[in-house]
């Protein structure tokens, strides 16, 4: 898409927004429309665009910015987004990034920071899709910062939130993608608006400064996703969160296909955050494309193959070092043990790993256990209620987590 300041082709952003917005979105829903809004123009002309989708949709808009208290200006940024939310009728919800700040790598810890508080608040609030500013220069600034060095990831039109577990179930929609940001602010100051400018853009100690100085012109159509969807369908998971998957099914996939897939099996069997290495993930690839039986740890993740099947599984070396700390819960709380498992408390009690209790559950309770993968035991919860060792009923969250990954779920959940 592109826009001219002189014609009437300004007013084509609403209609470009709203044409993406009905891809992803849906009408017969009463969740709120969320919006990520740091005051600066793409996110401005995003919300503004967003408003007259939901006016017109009947959905209620609400507004999430993240004052995470690096400049002195933060606060009053955070008052004119507030503003802005009251102008649009919509309801706001201010959040800050608290605590000590480190001393080096800020722009990423403030990415993740900026993530995690927005997926909480948006769930909180019952949204599942989270609308972004970027913008097609964002494209072109991550490519630059790679070729850098940097392991900046590409933006998405569309993907689940990178925050675990509190963005579980929760999208990013970035339907700016791919327009420039010289013309959204075009689009802005004809309709008088005004915007937030944070001079980080402008600081060259910083990577993206550096990439958006650069001033590359080049289109920033997306690069294609290696998008193993074929194999995420293929994908079974066992009641204790391990994954598989038939090796022929492995070896006849296309190589970043069946790279993509192993990343993110690990990724979800370990319930861990940080995406394994990719010199890794090949390396792994190339001895599961041998017909050899192996097992490998790998991102937390144990793999394990036979001539027929490779299963992804929680290392459970941690819980034997003694790495999963006792997680208390009050009657009615909700929370994730080990990034895998979601637990509803049903009375107040302290989840710990099995490791180490199995000969204090119920005798019923050691059968059920006795009928899961022996190497998936250890790291699986049990609740400590008063001096009794119970199982709980824990939903496992592998699978649906690499359903979304594997870009199976491409529209807004009910």
């Amino acid at each position: 898409m592109r826009l001219s300041a002189d014609t009437a082709e300004l007013a084509d952003l609403g209609r470009h927004v709203g044409e993406e917005l009905d891809q992803r979105l849906s009408r017969k829903t009463a969740r709120p429309v969320a919006v990520a809004l740091s005051g600066g123009g793409d996110s401005l002309a995003l919300a503004l665009c967003a408003e007259a989708w939901a006016k017109a949709a009947g959905r209620r808009l609400l507004i999430l910015t993240v004052d995470h208290r690096l400049q002195a200006a933060s606060a009053g940024w955070t008052r004119a987004c507030g503003a802005h939310a009251a102008r649009l009728g919509a309801e706001f919800r201010p959040l800050a990034w608290t605590g000590d700040k480190p001393d080096a790598g800020v722009p990423a810890a403030a990415r993740a920071a900026r993530h995690r508080l927005i997926a909480q608040a948006a769930r909180e609030a019952g949204a599942r899709v989270v609308l972004m500013g970027h913008t097609a220069d964002d494209v072109l600034e991550a490519r630059a910062m790679r070729a850098a060095g940097s392991t900046t990831p590409e933006p998405r039109i569309w993907a689940p939130s990178p925050a675990w577990p509190e963005g579980r179930g929760l999208f990013l929609l970035r339907p700016l993608l791919g327009v420039r940001r010289a013309e959204i602010r075009a689009w802005l100051t004809a309709r008088g608006e005004a915007w937030i400018d944070d001079p980080a853009n402008e600081d060259l100690r910083y990577a993206r400064a550096r990439a958006r100085a650069a001033g590359r012109d080049d289109p920033a159509a997306p690069e294609p996703a290696a998008t193993p969807d074929a194999l995420g369908r293929a994908c079974r998971m066992d009641a204790a969160g391990g994954l598989s998957l038939s090796r022929e099914a492995l070896r006849s996939a296309p190589a970043r296909e069946a790279a993509a897939l192993v990343g993110i099996a690990c990724l979800c069997a370990a319930g861990t955050v940080r995406p394994p290495a990719a010199a890794r993930v090949r390396a792994l690839l190339a001895r599961l494309q041998a017909p050899d039986p192996l097992t490998a740890t790998l991102a937390g993740a144990r793999i394990e193959a036979d001539g027929l099947a490779v299963r992804f599984l929680r290392e459970a070396g941690e819980a034997a070092r003694g790495g999963l700390p006792p997680l208390r819960l009050a009657a009615g709380e909700t929370a994730v043990w080990d990034g895998r498992f979601e637990v509803t408390a049903a009375e107040e009690m302290e989840l710990r790993p099995l490791a180490g209790l199995a000969a204090q559950l119920a005798p019923q309770d050691r059968d059920a256990v006795s009928g899961l993968p022996v190497r998936a035991r250890p790291t699986l919860p049990v609740g400590l209620v008063g001096d009794e060792v119970r199982l709980v009923h824990a939903r496992p969250l592998a699978l649906e987590r690499l359903r979304a990954a594997c870009g199976l779920i491409a529209r807004e959940p009910d």
